[in-house]
């Protein structure tokens, strides 16, 4: 991404929300969590029960798939931009959902299929989402990553998620006969995230060789966290439930600050935007609850009348996978700050970074958030 930000843009430190708050959900809440629990040596890293790990979901974790929905579906021009994303997919996937579904009747393999997508895509979008947090906070610290840095992290990156992807079938197919093959690889991958690690250690210290600092903590918060967050999946599988919950507060502040800087264009007044943005925050929390609550339990109801109990099981994961699968994919073709409009949803409340040869390197136009 381009450009050194102005004088008084470094000197009021630019944030998403703001500097604490980003620290905060960007990953510093999920260290502050996962941290003391790794190291007092437990193996059982939830600590909350089933019923309280339900309303946490619906209350932070679904609220980030309905946020990311807002932004693709709020108007024709969007759905229009990206039809894929918000057409040409859900249908595919609504179509291959029903068939699963009803083939589970006789087999779950297109079941299995289906969460097997999930669970390999998951991989992509943490640790892509973690680049995007780098990429986002480098550039509002007015730099950038060289290509030989980018690479050194990306790297390292690429490597933890085929790290997930061996994790997730370790512990989704270990019982199977390709579960000594599944242990041997998901081991081997487990070396090599101290390979990951070093190889962003490298690339973090030729960035502080080349400026003269490190990148800003909000970037090394969004760094260090998936390595912890991998950590606690590794000790602890049941741990994903707080990844996921670390990963939708990472994401929530951009959405969030999206919809304060596109109200603030269309009014003058301070109490409009406040009174948008509570009926945003009430309405999007309203329809989290129905869809991790309602929906799912009652479509399992309608299914399993209609074709029996096993499809009804089913139908309540399949809901999930399908917002699952759809908001990787959304995320994947929204969040790109190459973008001049996203920049402008996004960074529209900073100072406008100066102009700058940096700004022309085309290398910066692959940044995403996720």
């Amino acid at each position: 991404m381009g450009g050194a930000l102005t004088e008084s843009a470094a000197v009021t430190r630019p944030a998403i929300i703001s500097p604490l708050i980003d620290a905060l959900c960007v990953g510093g809440l999920s260290l502050l969590l996962l941290l003391p629990l790794l190291l007092s040596g437990r193996s059982d890293l939830v600590i909350v029960g089933l019923g309280m790990q339900a309303w946490i979901a619906a209350l932070v974790n679904m609220p980030h798939f309905m946020a990311s929905y807002r932004l693709i579906y709020r108007s024709r021009e969007t759905i229009d931009a990206h039809r894929w994303a918000a057409i040409y997919v859900p249908l595919l996937l609504i179509a291959y959902i029903a068939f699963a579904v009803w083939r589970s009747q006789e087999t779950d393999l297109y079941v299995s299929i289906l969460m097997t997508v999930q669970g390999a895509y998951l991989a992509w979008h943490y640790t892509g989402q973690a680049w995007g947090m780098m990429a986002t906070y480098v550039y509002l610290d007015g730099r950038s990553f060289q290509p030989l840095e980018r690479l050194l992290i990306r790297g390292g990156l690429y490597l933890l998620l085929a790290w997930h992807v061996a994790w997730f079938f370790r512990w989704g197919f270990g019982t199977t006969r390709f579960g000594p093959l599944l242990e041997a690889l998901y081991l081997l991958m487990t070396l090599l995230s101290a390979v990951a690690l070093a190889l962003g250690i490298a690339g973090l210290a030729l960035m502080r060789i080349r400026t003269g600092r490190f990148p800003p903590v909000k970037a090394l918060l969004a760094w260090g966290a998936i390595f912890v967050w991998y950590a606690a999946m590794a000790r602890d599988p049941r741990a994903i439930f707080w990844v996921q919950i670390a990963h939708a507060l990472q994401y929530l502040i951009f959405p969030f600050r999206v919809e304060i800087n596109r109200t603030k264009r269309n009014t003058t007044a301070p109490s409009r935007v406040v009174t948008h943005m509570a009926i945003y925050l009430i309405v999007l929390l309203a329809v989290s609850v129905a869809m991790a609550v309602w929906i799912p339990a009652r479509a399992m109801d309608v299914v399993a009348n209609w074709l029996g109990r096993r499809p009804g099981e089913v139908t309540a994961l399949s809901v999930l996978a399908f917002l699952n699968i759809h908001h990787y994919f959304t995320d994947g073709v929204m969040w790109k700050l190459r973008n001049p409009a996203v920049r402008a949803d996004l960074f529209g409340h900073l100072p406008q970074p100066a102009p700058s040869k940096p700004a022309a390197q085309s290398k910066r136009s692959k940044d995403r958030l996720s």
